[in-house]
């Protein structure tokens, strides 16, 4: 089985990781459009366009499901690109929200949600939460974390003053976080530390695993994932951070 995966730039490598530990595909392609990131900080009909035109460049190969890994795409282009797709698009957003209800069944608790501008502003996690009649949750707009994890500081003084920045004024600590951006689970360790609890952690890539396997038939497992990468600039440098990310040889 063939998916592809797209994200605006690297950050979706952290739900390909969960892919390649699952062994779920014989053939992931993973699509960043490196030379737009990051689409947090853009309009809708900007986002849907820049997705349409990455559904086109998967119009190439014959993949059999599509991933768009990308918070901010899922929360805004995700109907559209289904409209003009041949095979299945799935989000994050939904499955983000089915792992929080396996998670946490407590609809009393206390949710935070991260992401970009665009993701928090859509609503699109808070409109799936109260669905499920979760009514206690916060989102904050934690867009500094972006270019930190891409510089890779995964710890350290940049990386502690921009969850105190963001966090520091919270006044109970949540029983569970959404990583409503692909970049976080990078810097995921740093962030349930910072509440000196042990939060539940919503990761996009382990949600994803999730929700395939109760939707899919993956009777077979992959021992060894053939893997390529593509990006709409710099691709050697999205080859670079796959490496230390998915630690290829």
């Amino acid at each position: 089985m063939r998916v592809g995966v797209f994200d605006s730039g690297v950050g979706g490598l952290s739900v390909v990781k969960s892919l390649l530990e699952h062994k779920l595909f014989e053939e992931i392609i993973y699509f960043g459009d490196t030379a737009r990131v990051p689409y947090g900080v853009k309009d809708q009909n900007t986002i849907i366009r820049y997705s349409l035109e990455a559904l086109e460049f998967f119009k190439n190969f014959e993949i059999d499901l599509l991933i768009t890994a990308c918070n901010t795409v899922s929360a805004y282009a995700l109907d559209e690109m289904r409209l003009h797709s041949d095979c299945d698009v799935i989000g994050v957003v939904e499955p983000g929200v089915l792992a929080l209800k396996n998670a946490v069944p407590d609809t009393d608790a206390n949710i935070l949600i991260l992401g970009t501008k665009a993701t928090v502003r859509s609503r699109a996690y808070e409109k799936g939460l109260e669905e499920l009649g979760y009514r206690r949750h916060s989102a904050i707009a934690t867009t500094l974390l972006v270019p930190i994890v891409e510089e890779g500081l995964y710890e350290g003084e940049v990386l502690q003053s921009a969850l105190h920045h963001y966090f520091g004024a919270l006044e109970k600590n949540p029983d569970a976080i959404i990583l409503g951006c692909t970049h976080f689970p990078l810097v995921a360790e740093a962030i349930d530390g910072y509440f000196n609890q042990k939060s539940a952690l919503i990761h996009s890539g382990e949600a994803i695993v999730e929700y395939l396997e109760h939707h899919y038939d993956f009777t077979k497992r992959f021992e060894k994932t053939e893997l390529k990468f593509f990006a709409s600039e710099n691709p050697e440098g999205l080859r670079r951070t796959a490496k230390e990310w998915l630690s290829l040889d």
